[in-house]
């Protein structure tokens, strides 16, 4: 049987649309949470229900992306997440349908980083696919963000059907992608004690040490920085328009898009310890918006952020799967960075919303965001000084 287009490609078009909807969905749990009269620290509440989903079941997504065919867990991944939207829907609470729409996002993460050594066939193809892989997901970040801040302006549940429908379509474009065989003795009766294992090995060799502490630090800042605009916008800019708001955020996929498609060109596999200059720049960048008051300035700052945190990033992926792919397993692995980034997640957010709680200022928390972020790059560069 012959394709239109390749496997990757189809991987990359499935991606987008899944992450695209991923992101429209924060936008419109903002609004039900808005039209619903939910308190002001609901939004990042409902986010760290999704960020648990990762942390209390990469134990077991691992082994289940190693054990199955890749592709079908893309789609059961999907038709989780599917089950979430049509869950807030029927107006369920926001929390409960974001934490099934983390189930599958956890579900799919595994098999959606873990198929690509099975599709590329050297280390620098495998570089290019995730660079290109990022950058997907990163224009679906943007895109799904504007999109959920407008289609939730005009009608939350206009915009709900839409998440429905890509998803489906993203399904059955997964349905395009080979199944691989998948490894049927790897099972599930030790999987904590497998899962603990695997993450001790990992942190015991050094490039994956490096790129497990540098890929939380950045999804943490990433994280907890999307919240703190939420309400910095409004407060700083006085602008309260949910679809301008998601313009101004999405601008930092940009950013991140654009990072990720030069890193090829900036950084490689040998050479990764670069991206460490990268991540100060990153952190100078957010304690900038300290000093921002000005619509254009922060549109410059997003995007810069945005570009640094790509080219940081993108080597420490790359890393983590070739080296993975050859010890404990891809989906073994990713299901370890999962959970170290989703650990980093939701103590960043976590903190954010008792911070926000407690009527801590928004450019307190900003700045708390920056300092963390830069002491977590220090550990980082301490980590190659002792090298």
């Amino acid at each position: 049987m012959t394709y239109s287009f390749s496997p990757l490609k189809a991987l990359l078009i499935a991606q987008f649309l899944s992450a695209f909807v991923d992101n429209m969905i924060l936008f419109i749990a903002q609004a039900v949470i808005t039209r619903d009269g939910y308190p002001g620290y609901y939004l990042p509440f409902v986010q760290s229900t999704f960020l648990a989903a990762y942390i209390v079941l990469s134990p077991w997504v691992g082994r289940f992306a190693d054990n199955k065919p890749k592709a079908r867990v893309l789609i059961i991944g999907n038709i989780v997440k599917a089950v979430g939207i049509i869950m807030l829907l029927f107006r369920m609470d926001p929390a409960f349908s974001y934490a099934v729409v983390g189930i599958g996002a956890v579900i799919y993460s595994p098999a959606k980083y873990g198929i690509l050594p099975l599709l590329t066939r050297d280390e620098k193809q495998l570089l290019q696919a995730n660079s290109k892989l990022e950058s997907f997901t990163i224009f679906a970040i943007l895109a799904g963000a504007v999109a959920g801040g407008y289609m939730s302006d005009l009608s939350i549940t206009m915009a709900l059907i839409l998440c429905i429908i890509l998803y489906g379509i993203s399904i059955a474009v997964n349905t395009i992608i080979p199944l691989d065989a998948g490894n049927r003795s790897i099972g599930y009766s030790n999987a904590i004690g497998d899962f603990v294992r695997d993450m001790k090995r990992l942190f015991a060799d050094k490039k994956c040490h490096y790129s497990l502490i540098g890929t939380g630090s950045f999804w943490m800042s990433s994280a907890v920085l999307r919240m703190i605009i939420f309400a910095w916008v409004p407060l700083t800019l006085g602008i309260t328009s949910g679809g301008s708001i998601s313009m101004i955020i999405a601008v930092t996929g940009v950013g991140v898009a654009v990072g990720a498609m030069i890193t090829p060109f900036i950084i490689t596999l040998k050479s990764y310890e670069r991206t460490i200059l990268f991540g100060f720049a990153m952190g100078v960048c957010i304690l900038g918006f300290l000093f921002i008051s000005n619509l254009a300035v922060t549109v410059i700052f997003l995007l810069l952020t945005g570009c640094l945190g790509g080219i940081y990033i993108v080597p420490m992926n790359t890393i983590l799967q070739e080296v993975g792919h050859k010890t404990v397993g891809t989906g073994r692995t990713i299901a370890v960075q999962n959970f170290i980034e989703n650990i980093f997640m939701f103590i960043g957010v976590g903190s954010y919303t008792i911070a926000a709680k407690m009527g801590v200022s928004v450019n307190l928390s900003l700045a708390a965001a920056g300092i963390v972020f830069l002491g977590l790059v220090s550990y980082l560069w301490i980590l190659l000084r002792k090298r």
